[in-house]
C-alpha cells in the first residue's frame, strides 16, 4: 500500500542523498550489507528482551533499505543482481526479527505463543513468493493491506511496549493473511482473463 502511494515522495527525498553517497564512494551493495548487519543487531537486542533498543535499531535498519536503491540509480548500477541481493536481504531481515521475537517469547515463559511470529513469518514469505512467481509469469501482484513497509511500521509499535506486542502480532497476522488472499485473487483474475482472451481468439 505504502509502496504505491508514497514511493514518489520517498524517491524525492532519497535521490539527493543517493547522489551524495555515490560521490562519497559508497555503493548500493555496501549499504545493503550495512542494513543486514543492523538487522542482526536489532534481532540480538529483541532476543535479549531489550525491545526499545531493538526498535531503535529497526528504525536504523530501514534507512539502508531506503537508500540502496537510490544509490544504485544515482550511480547507474541498477541491476538484476542488485535487486536479487536487496530482496534476499529483506527476507533474511524478516526472519531475523521474527525469530528474535519468538526467542523473546520463549524467554518470558510464553512458549506457546512462539507459533505466532512463526506463522507471521510463513505468511510474509507467502506474500513475497506470490509476487515473485506472478512477475515470473508476467502478471502484477503488488499491493495489499500489509506489505513489508506496513509490517515493519506496525511491528515497531509492538516493540514500543511489551504489553501490546502480542495483540500487535495478532493484528499483523490477520492483515498479512488478508494481503496474501488479495494478491492471490489479483493474480488469479489476471490469469483467468488471459485464459478467456486466449480461448476467444481460437
Amino acid at each position: 500500500m505504502f509502496d504505491g502511494n508514497l514511493r514518489f515522495g520517498v524517491d524525492r527525498v532519497t535521490s539527493p542523498i543517493g547522489r551524495l553517497l555515490v560521490r562519497a564512494g559508497v555503493s548500493a551493495d555496501q549499504i545493503t550489507v550495512v542494513g543486514l548487519l543492523m538487522s542482526v543487531a536489532a534481532a540480538v537486542s529483541i532476543g535479549m528482551g531489550r525491545l526499545q533498543l531493538g526498535l531503535c535499531l529497526l528504525i536504523l535498519t530501514a534507512l539502508p533499505d531506503l537508500l540502496d536503491g537510490a544509490v544504485a540509480k544515482a550511480a547507474g548500477t541498477s541491476s538484476k543482481r542488485g535487486a536479487f541481493f536487496d530482496s534476499t536481504a529483506d527476507r533474511v531481515t524478516d526472519a531475523l526479527l521474527l525469530g528474535a521475537i519468538a526467542w523473546h517469547l520463549l524467554e518470558t515463559d510464553r512458549g506457546r505463543l512462539v507459533i505466532l511470529p512463526m506463522a507471521l513469518l510463513g505468511v510474509s514469505a507467502l506474500i513475497s513468493y506470490e509476487r515473485a512467481k506472478a512477475e515470473l509469469l508476467g502478471y502484477q501482484a503488488k499491493g495489499g493491506l500489509m506489505e513489508r513497509a506496513e509490517r515493519m511500521i506496525v511491528l515497531g509499535f509492538g516493540l514500543c511496549f511489551n504489553v501490546i506486542l502480542i495483540p500487535v502480532l495478532w493484528v499483523m497476522l490477520a492483515l498479512t493473511s488478508i494481503t496474501a488472499v488479495q494478491r492471490f485473487c489479483k493474480v488469479w483474475s489476471q490469469a483467468t482473463r488471459e485464459l478467456s482472451d486466449s480461448e476467444n481468439q481460437k
